[in-house]
């Protein structure tokens, strides 16, 4: 226990030996020190640092050399770098300076690994200077008597060091303060410098690692000088049109140094300078003239000096002046062309003249006006006409020919030379050939092939091509002697122009040959719009209009058409450019496809809007070829439908269109041997005259004796049941009235009775016709009706009057009346019938019975016969029955009677002059 704390008191106590101040004198002392102190190196050399512990600091620990750890910014340097020369000195060493970086530290491993620095220094690395080279000198006049000499020289590499320059100087035999640069390491200037004495010169370059010094320079300073320039410059005009007098001032004087000049001039405006040539200003002058220029232009001037053996620099160029010359009289004619306009008469033509207003330069003053001559070629003898304008243009109504123009420039001083252009009736001469354009340079090249003839001129025309302005000529004039020029004119990119070359003869002109051209292309500025002009199954027609000038930019090279389905890949199909339709095959049947269309130029391409359209379900033919058998078809079997209607048209008839007799041409109107003269009866009335009826008579037929009759007897009847079966679908509209009648059973032959049906009875025989008036006895006659007319249902039903309570054996009917469905349904007719209790007197049941029915017959033939009469037969039948009977209203719904329980059926009888014959 007492060892451990033995340890830990001689720790702290080291610690604090090493980690204090010791104080003596003010100074702060450490353990140790590294040797040498803040060196500089220089870059890529090797270097050697020693780390010198103190002996009293070894006292309080046992701390070595060996214990001591070298850090370069806290990076251990490798062991290997180490050595310990002594017990209290530790040396490691660089090979390479370009690896070291600051701080470099000595540190010590105490007991208890506790690390603790010892010293640290700062390593500064650079480079020596390098010699200065290229030294050179220059004096620059800075006022008439002051002139400071300024010296520049190449500094080197840069050092990585702090390096100071100096400009040394002196005479053979005198040295002068060294010059220090100011802010700058690569110039100097000397305040004032003596002339005609030489002057030796040179650079020192010095830092921490060394020194270094230029080449010496020797001059005499008045061999350097550069002058100030010529001042109060004046540009005056000389007597000539061509020429204008420059005079200036010297600052320097001509004992110090003679001088020559350097003159330069342009026309305002422009941009290139011409010189007066050298030669001329080489000796000391203060004034010149300079000739060769243009009348009434404009002109900048400048002017410089130098020493005049040439040793030296230029002086900096004069402040510009500016001088006009005089006029002159126009140099040249001006340019003329013309543009013929012959479609509004063939035989005069309009010719529109036009010329270019002269340049500056050739005009040589103001033009004041234009002289335009006209002579026609074809007629010498007649004079000239002339114009006089103030414009370039002048339009004239010629008649058709050759004529020879003429325009001459008027100025202040006089007229220019006259320019002359040739209109000939025709352009039979040979034109040139292979017209091309080529962009160059920010310019529009244009080029052809000459003619195997002599040409006098070419006149290259040309105007914008656009769809929102009208083309505007443009022209200029080229020698013969050329087959290419730049057009001269403001040719703007991404626009159409269209080009003509005409080529000049002395005795005429040949034809122009056209090409268009662009001076730079671009996409288009839209895509064509496609639309669809007939759409099928399997094919579209596309069709679009060509994009205009203006939206072209370029030339188009090429369309390209893609197309696809909502949900398929797209397809391109390319286009020629020339093209307006395309047809698009291979679709598919009732389909949605989306189809737009790119255009190309040089430069790329645009697409226009998308079009969607959705093809056919059947093609062309197809919906023909499925309806036209159709209708076909559906013909033909109309067609056989009727013929088959036409064939079988009685048929169908009958089921469909019964026949429905008109009463007015019923032959129950003969039956009346006499008829009241009110009644308007037919001539049909008189087929049975008066008389011609002699007796009627009723038999009374029983079942049982029918066998008794012979055949022949009984021929009607079988007679009356064929008629029967004939006309049991007749039922007229009349008969089956719901208000009226009811089906009935119809005749039968059968003891027995036979199934009824529904069909009304048709009436074979009629009833008793009343010949007379109340007053008289009527006359009961009994006639075969001829009628199809279905009875009402009093006439069918007489045999509903019969006697009822009569005991006596019944009578079975050989004509019976079948209805078809019993009586007794709720259906039946609207109205009662009147069925009779049994007469006691046989005879007067039949008169009543007929006289019933007569009368209702009549009514319903149209026989005439007025209510009242019937009302009064009627009334005398009542009164000759017997006493005591009663007449009972029954309905008709009662239930039928039994074959056994009908009453006897009468069958009407007529002898026809004397003979017997059943109707």
């Amino acid at each position: 226990m007492f060892s451990g704390w033995n340890w830990v008191a001689h720790c702290l106590y080291l610690f604090l030996n090493i980690c204090s101040l010791e104080v003596s004198g003010g100074l702060v002392q450490s353990c140790g020190h590294i040797i040498p102190e803040s060196p500089v190196l220089a870059l890529g050399s090797n270097f050697t640092a020693l780390c010198i512990l103190n002996e009293s600091c070894l006292d309080f620990g046992n701390i070595y050399a060996n214990q001591i750890i070298w850090k370069i910014k806290n990076k251990v340097v490798p062991k290997e770098q180490y050595r310990e020369i002594n017990r209290t000195v530790s040396s490691v060493t660089f090979n390479d300076t370009s690896s070291l970086a600051t701080p470099l530290t000595c540190n010590i491993l105490a007991d208890g690994q506790i690390e603790q620095n010892i010293y640290g220094i700062t390593v500064t690395i650079g480079l020596p200077p390098e010699k200065p080279k290229n030294l050179s000198c220059i004096v620059h006049q800075v006022s008439k008597l002051t002139y400071p000499m300024t010296c520049t020289w190449n500094p080197g590499r840069h050092t990585f060091l702090d390096t100071h320059f100096r400009l040394k100087y002196r005479w053979p035999q005198e040295n002068f303060p060294d010059c220090i640069p100011k802010d700058v390491n690569n110039s100097c200037t000397i305040a004032d410098v003596q002339f005609f004495v030489n002057l030796e010169v040179w650079v020192e370059a010095a830092n921490a690692l060394g020194k270094a010094e230029s080449d010496p320079l020797v001059i005499d300073p008045i061999e350097i000088v550069k002058p100030l320039s010529p001042h109060n410059l004046s540009v005056n005009s000389g007597i000539l049109p061509t020429v204008l007098k420059l005079s200036w001032e010297n600052r320097i004087s001509i004992a110090v140094m003679k001088l020559k000049f350097n003159i330069r001039y342009r026309i305002i405006g422009d941009t290139n300078w011409m010189q007066v040539p050298p030669e001329d200003t080489a000796s000391p002058r203060t004034s010149f003239s300079v000739q060769g220029l243009r009348p009434y232009t404009e002109y900048v001037f400048s002017i410089r000096c130098m020493k005049e053996d040439g040793v030296g620099y230029w002086s900096d160029w004069s402040e510009e002046k500016t001088g006009v010359t005089t006029e002159d009289k126009p140099s040249k004619g001006p340019a003329i062309w013309r543009i013929i306009d012959a479609s509004r008469s063939p035989a005069s033509w309009t010719v529109h003249l036009m010329w270019k207003a002269l340049e500056p330069f050739e005009a040589s003053g103001v033009i004041l006006q234009y002289e335009v001559t006209v002579r026609a070629k074809s007629s010498l003898s007649s004079p000239p006409e002339k114009y006089y304008v103030n414009t370039t243009n002048l339009t004239l109504k010629l008649p058709n020919g050759t004529y020879e123009v003429t325009v001459i420039a008027h100025n202040r001083v006089g007229a220019s030379p006259p320019s002359v252009l040739l209109i000939p009736a025709s352009n039979t001469k040979a034109p040139v050939k292979n017209v091309r354009t080529l962009p160059k340079d920010g310019k529009l090249w244009v080029g052809w092939t000459a003619p195997n003839s002599y040409v006098l001129k070419y006149v290259i025309e040309w105007c914008l091509v656009s769809n929102s302005s009208d083309c505007t000529i443009e022209w200029q004039n080229e020698p013969g002697n050329i087959q290419g020029t730049y057009l001269k004119g403001d040719i703007k990119p991404f626009k159409c122009y269209l080009i003509t070359v005409y080529p000049l003869y002395a005795d005429g002109q040949g034809s122009g040959q056209s090409v268009k051209a662009y001076l730079q292309q671009d996409r288009p500025s839209k895509g064509p719009t496609i639309q669809t002009k007939k759409v099928g199954k399997a094919e579209a027609v596309l069709t679009w209009n060509h994009l205009t000038v203006d939206e072209q930019n370029g030339f188009i090279r090429s369309y390209t058409i893609f197309y696809k389905t909502i949900d398929g890949n797209e397809t391109a199909v390319t286009v020629d450019p020339s093209k307006t339709e395309y047809t698009l095959s291979s679709l598919t049947s009732d389909t949605l496809y989306t189809v737009r269309m790119m255009a190309y130029t040089d430069e790329g391409g645009r697409s226009g809007p998308d079009f969607t359209f959705t093809t056919q379900k059947f093609g062309k033919g197809e919906i023909e070829a499925i309806v036209v058998p159709v209708c076909l078809a559906f013909l033909l079997i109309v067609l056989l439908g009727v013929l088959f209607c036409f064939n079988k048209r009685d048929l169908i008839k009958k089921h469909i269109w019964p026949i429905v007799p008109d009463p007015s041409k019923s032959n129950i109107a003969q039956w009346s041997p006499q008829v009241p003269a009110k009644h308007n009866f037919s001539s049909k009335d008189q087929m049975y005259p008066e008389g011609s009826f002699t007796d009627v008579s009723v038999v009374e037929i029983e079942a049982d004796d029918k066998k008794s009759f012979s055949e022949q007897d009984l021929k009607p009847f079988d007679l009356l049941k064929k008629e029967k079966s004939t006309s049991e679908g007749h039922s007229s509209g009349i008969g089956g009235s719901s208000c009226m009648s009811s089906p009935r059973q119809s005749v039968s032959d059968s003891d027995e009775g036979e199934t009824t049906q529904n069909t009304s009875s048709t009436v074979q025989y009629s009833t008793v016709v009343l010949n007379g008036y109340r007053d008289q006895t009527p006359v009961q006659v009994f006639s075969r009706s001829e009628s199809t007319q279905p009875l009402l249902d009093s006439e069918e039903r007489s045999e509903d009057h019969a006697g009822g309570s009569d005991s006596t054996t019944q009578r079975q009917q050989y004509f019976k009346q079948n209805g078809g469905q019993d009586e007794t349904n709720t259906d039946r007719p609207c109205f009662e019938r009147t069925k009779q209790i049994t007469p006691a007197n046989e005879g007067d049941l039949v008169g009543f019975a007929q006289l019933q029915i007569s009368g209702q017959s009549s009514q319903l033939l149209g026989l005439g016969l007025e209510k009242n009469t019937q009302e009064a037969a009627l009334l005398d039948v009542l009164q000759t029955s017997t006493e005591g009977q009663t007449v009972r209203p029954e309905t008709v719904e009662g239930n039928p009677l039994s074959v056994d329980e009908m009453p006897k059926s009468y069958l009407p009888q007529t002898v026809r002059q004397g003979g017997y014959m059943p109707q």
